[in-house]
């Protein structure tokens, strides 16, 4: 009995961990995700490759949705659709107000409509900062404009998200409840032969 116990509190237990894990691939920041370990960013029909770094403060490591520390951030846009290429790009950042009416009053960072043809956008920006913001990368093609809008924070470093707390938490009753029935049961077992 003791063994059945154990045995489908570590699957519940397991379960519950692998759920936790696949979840971060089911929460996307708005046109952010990530596929086959690459950050993807939709827009319209479209993709675009999204990578972002931290020289000074994170070396060669990459990002893709918040942004670890404050300072110089440099952010890669490589179109992975090539129909990209002969339109016009245009990438902003604005603060997180929870309305976008005035786009100049809370644009921090603002790099113009312009044709890659090389397929790349590079783009440099120091946020002295933590806080909350949005990117917005519009692209056109004659008459058809196409936006990804998503939410990110800056200065997360090593902070946990609220589903990671939760699950650990959960985690550990698991557990606990697990070890007191067994206890429980030893106990029990213990007194019988008393």
């Amino acid at each position: 009995m003791i063994r059945k116990w154990t045995t489908a509190g570590i699957r519940w237990a397991g379960a519950a961990l692998l759920g936790m894990m696949c979840s971060m691939q089911v929460y996307a920041h708005g046109g952010l995700s990530m596929a086959e370990d690459m950050c993807k960013l939709t827009i319209g029909p479209y993709t675009m490759h999204f990578t972002g770094y931290q020289p000074e403060s994170t070396q060669e490591q990459e990002f893709c949705e918040d942004i670890p520390n404050v300072g110089r951030t440099i952010v890669a846009l490589d179109y992975i659709d090539e129909a990209l290429r002969p339109m016009e790009t245009e990438v902003r950042i604005i603060r997180d107000t929870g309305s976008e009416e005035n786009l100049d009053e809370i644009t921090i960072f603002h790099l113009p409509p312009k044709v890659y043809m090389n397929g790349s956008v590079t783009f440099e920006h120091d946020f002295p900062a933590e806080g909350d913001f949005v990117g917005l990368v519009t692209v056109r093609d004659g008459g058809n404009e196409y936006v990804s809008r998503f939410p990110f924070a800056v200065g997360t470093g090593g902070k946990l998200s609220l589903s990671y707390i939760f699950g650990a938490l959960l985690l550990a009753a698991a557990a606990g409840f697990f070890f007191m029935k067994n206890n429980k049961t030893k106990n029990i077992q213990k007194t019988a032969y008393i």
